[in-house]
């Protein structure tokens, strides 16, 4: 009975070792080239928040842009994309009304251009209100992703892993949010102080 135990307890962790060893490659010179500098910062976040609760991101991806979970999970573990990338691929998609297959088969193919190119290529100009609403869908499942605390999520920029912050206070793009959910400038993100 011992041998047993310790041969799954064995399997169980090189298992998640294997998984762990994705995860730290995506990591290492992970480079979006979105074209925006906080995107590709926040999707490096999601790297890291992914390392810490696959399922959680996966089910994320899954939920909020009815992207296929075999897609999702083939990305992620079969052709070990970065989390960011198959996050934003899937943003994208929905955003420009595309199946995700469609938008991962155009980034396979052309990742060395990176994201902003491909965006670009989509009918999503840079500053555009297209381009806001993508920012807008990758800063809302940052902060999606970082309220739920992976075990490095807060950690990774050096924020606060107890959990959310209480409505009205989320800093969003380096500024808290006062009254009404407006930009609260003197506080930088620091949120109201309640």
């Amino acid at each position: 009975m011992k041998k047993i135990s310790a041969l799954v307890l064995t399997l169980g962790l090189a298992f998640s070792a294997g998984a762990q060893a994705i995860v730290d490659e995506f990591a290492f010179g992970f480079s979006p080239r979105t074209g925006d500098a906080w995107v590709d910062t926040q999707l490096g976040d999601i790297n890291v928040f992914a390392r810490g609760n696959t399922d959680g991101f996966i089910d994320d991806v899954v939920v909020s842009y009815g992207a296929p979970r075999y897609l999702v999970r083939e990305l992620y573990y079969d052709r070990r994309w970065a989390p960011g990338d198959i996050y934003y691929a899937c943003a994208l998609a929905q955003l420009v009304r595309r199946p995700c297959i469609e938008v991962v088969d155009i980034y396979q193919r052309d990742h060395g251009q990176g994201w902003g190119v491909i965006a670009q290529r989509l009918g999503i100009r840079p500053g555009s209100p297209e381009f806001h609403a993508l920012k807008g869908k990758v800063g809302k499942g940052h902060g999606k992703m970082k309220a739920r605390g992976g075990p490095k999520a807060g950690a990774s920029r050096g924020g606060n892993t107890a959990g959310p912050a209480p409505k009205g206070n989320r800093p969003e793009g380096g500024q808290g949010r006062g009254q009404g959910g407006k930009p609260d400038k003197g506080n930088k993100g620091r949120g109201n102080g309640r």
